[in-house]
């Protein structure tokens, strides 16, 4: 089994790769990895490293998703290297902040280029091989993207816009054997989160509103994409996967007057 992962040097990515590389050879005996960042550097090779230890067929490759010549040269890469193309994982993406009444044309473009374009362009560019193995396609998108998120105006539309594509690839690729699924995480704890971890007094507001009580880790999405992209999951195609300990459902508790919620004096 193939599977080709972009944005694989970031928390999430690392966390996707270290699952299956030390999970999935228990269920698929020769599993292959090609891990895509968007620049060549010690990133990328430190990650492809690390991972050889693991899982011999490791291959590192790098270049700007959002570019339609780019993904059709990471995916001619990755097949030389590793045959076809059993999973897609798309996990490159990126949060511009900024308020819609400040946002510039350029930081809105950016953020769907970087959310959407690049998904739709991957898949396109992975269509026919996915097409001969009968693969799976994979997004991480946010509960950003169920949600609005004040303060990042263009972040929590272009997350629903990669949701509605991917149920749309589920729709017209189905039919070829390809799925085609998403994964909202909720707050999850990476490098580049960690210094809001790092506040004592943060994480354990954050953990508060957690119905379970905890922050999520890179480990958690990893298992989730583990489960779409396996045999497991061959009759679920268009869903969406929240995994967020069901913090996006917490809004209700938080009403003031309750059963059982001591009024605000």
């Amino acid at each position: 089994m193939h599977v080709l992962i972009t944005g694989a040097t970031g928390g999430i990515g690392q966390g996707i790769c270290d699952v299956l590389c030390n999970e999935f050879p228990l269920q698929y005996e020769n599993l292959k990895l090609t891990v895509t960042s968007s620049k060549s550097g010690e990133r990328l090779d430190t990650l492809v490293n690390r991972l050889s230890t693991i899982l011999p067929s490791v291959h590192g490759i790098s270049g700007d998703v959002t570019q339609p010549d780019v993904c059709e040269k990471l995916v001619v890469d990755a097949i030389q290297k590793n045959g076809e193309i059993d999973a897609l994982v798309c996990v490159a993406g990126a949060s511009v902040p900024g308020k819609l009444e400040s946002l510039s044309l350029d930081q809105w473009e950016l953020t769907f280029q970087l959310n959407v374009r690049s998904v739709w362009l991957m898949t396109k560019a992975a269509f026919e091989s996915l097409k001969k193995t009968k693969g799976s396609i994979t997004a991480i998108a946010s509960m950003s993207g169920l949600h609005p998120h004040p303060g990042y105006g263009a972040y929590s539309p272009a997350k629903a816009a990669l949701i509605m594509l991917c149920r749309q690839l589920a729709q017209e690729w189905g039919g070829y054997g390809i799925r085609t699924n998403t994964v909202c995480p909720g707050m999850i704890r990476t490098p580049l989160t960690e210094t809001v971890y790092q506040n004592a007094s943060i994480k354990e507001q954050r953990e508060a509103l957690v119905p379970i009580e905890r922050i999520g880790n890179p480990v958690d999405i990893g298992e989730a994409v583990k489960y779409l992209i396996s045999v497991n999951a061959s009759y679920v195609n268009g869903m969406n996967l929240v995994v967020d300990g069901g913090v996006s459902d917490h809004m209700l508790s938080m009403i003031p007057g309750r059963p059982g919620k001591k009024p605000i004096d």
